[in-house]
């Protein structure tokens, strides 16, 4: 059961944040500001951070799998979700290797993530002629308000995952030493 935990997390996730945006009060989702839930990313890093080793690559097959579902249910354009989720938690999961896993590393390595993933993807979708968003107004309006969304999804679930995640670590690793 523990092999499909963090798949069925994850697809639970995917789901919810479909209806998350319906779930907000009417003011502040409409408007001119765009909240972008990047809680699969979050969670692709929490497990990048807390279950992965140095030598193991989990989080970033995940990260394609899922960004490729995310594409396909909730975009018109395959691969961007796939792409950019990959390449950012493959660069986080090799500076984790670095730093040691704690709160403050979390909420910052967590920020960066969620701004590099928007603007790639932002990025993508501007030289393919999706979007025609000018820079500044796609800095105030969408970037700032999504990167502190996602921090405000991260922090509680700080405690929960981390836990959670240093078990099945531990766990993990019991089974492939006694074997």
């Amino acid at each position: 059961m523990k092999k499909f935990s963090l798949p069925l997390i994850l697809f639970l996730i995917v789901v919810l944040e479909g209806v998350a945006l319906k779930l907000l009060p009417a003011t502040i989702a409409i408007g001119e500001t765009y909240l972008i839930p990047h809680w699969v990313f979050i969670v692709l890093l929490f497990y990048a951070m807390f279950y992965d080793r140095e030598h193991t690559y989990y989080s970033i097959i995940y990260a394609a799998i899922f960004g490729l579902l995310i594409d396909i249910v909730y975009t018109n354009v395959l691969g961007v979700y796939m792409f950019s989720y990959a390449l950012v938690i493959y660069l986080l999961h090799e500076i984790a290797k670095v730093l040691h896993g704690n709160i403050i590393v979390m909420i910052l390595l967590g920020a960066f993530g969620i701004a590099v993933v928007d603007v790639l993807i932002n990025t993508i979708y501007l030289v393919i002629g999706v979007s025609d968003v000018i820079w500044s107004t796609y800095l105030l309006y969408r970037l700032l308000p999504t990167v502190l969304l996602n921090l405000l999804f991260l922090i509680p679930f700080y405690p929960l995952m981390t836990a959670q995640l240093k078990k099945w670590q531990r766990e993990h690793r019991t089974k492939h030493i006694s074997f």
